[in-house]
């Protein structure tokens, strides 16, 4: 029954190319093996930017809803407008180019599966460059790490590192609320370190995130005695209030709410 039942299973996987029956031990005959081939234009939708409708060249993703292009196509994009050019959304109220990432994984993959388009991209940038009669910049190439003698010393500053855009420590300081507000308790970890070119706008939304606040809430924040409006930067507010505004090297900004009646 069981020389029958095997015959059957063969008899069923006949015709399918990707099925193939080693030797009796159970390994696979190498001359029979094979490997499925996929068409490039299967792939093609996932490779292409679509600003320019070529080959992703230095891909580069938004962060905000995680869409790629070419990066000289999104930062030219950028010029003249904040929003994603797929899905519309605003990447960032000033600055969408901090709100990007390259992909080298990705664009990885893009030189594996396109024959010859890393070749043709280096060969383009090196005559860019020839004919302005500019030097050609070379391929940044890992630093060797020192091998030093005795015990090996853990370097923390290789594992951690503050990304020089994030120039501006804020400190929140919940001030309170009208009355009718409620029991609103205020941010379990006020130190935030953020972008300069963030707005008011955006310390707004992450205070109603953190703290889960019903949209009648209206969230007043101030620095000094100023209250503050939705398009100013951290960055203009803190050059406009000077060092009034900030304590220990943090720019101090007091919020409050106030929910409106039903």
């Amino acid at each position: 029954e069981d020389d029958e039942e095997e015959e059957m299973e063969e008899e069923e996987l006949e015709g399918d190319s990707g099925a193939r029956f080693g030797t009796d031990d159970g390994e696979l005959d190498s001359d029979d093996d094979r490997e499925r081939m996929i068409n490039l234009a299967e792939l093609t939708p996932y490779i292409l930017c679509s600003i320019c409708k070529g080959y992703f060249i230095d891909a580069t993703t938004i962060t905000e809803c995680l869409h790629t292009f070419c990066k000289s196509c999104i930062v030219r994009h950028f010029y003249y407008s904040n929003r994603c050019p797929k899905c519309n959304i605003v990447v960032h109220q000033t600055q969408p180019l901090y709100n990007i990432r390259l992909d080298r994984q990705l664009q990885d993959i893009v030189y594996k599966l396109v024959v010859n388009l890393e070749e043709r991209e280096k060969k383009q940038m090196h005559d860019f460059y020839k004919e302005r009669g500019l030097e050609v910049p070379k391929p940044a190439v890992p630093q060797p790490v020192p091998v030093s003698r005795g015990r090996p010393r853990k370097v923390l500053g290789s594992v951690f590192r503050i990304p020089p855009e994030l120039d501006i420590s804020i400190l929140l300081e919940f001030i309170g609320a009208n009355e009718g507000t409620g029991s609103f308790k205020p941010l379990e970890k006020k130190f935030v370190r953020v972008s300069g070119e963030a707005t008011i706008g955006h310390v707004e939304k992450f205070l109603r995130r953190k703290m889960d606040l019903d949209p009648t809430c209206q969230v007043d924040i101030i620095c000094g005695d100023h209250l503050l409006e939705h398009y100013q930067t951290l960055r203009e507010i803190r050059q406009a209030i000077g060092e009034s505004a900030v304590q220990d090297g943090l720019l101090v900004l007091h919020y409050g709410l106030v929910v409106s009646p039903l």
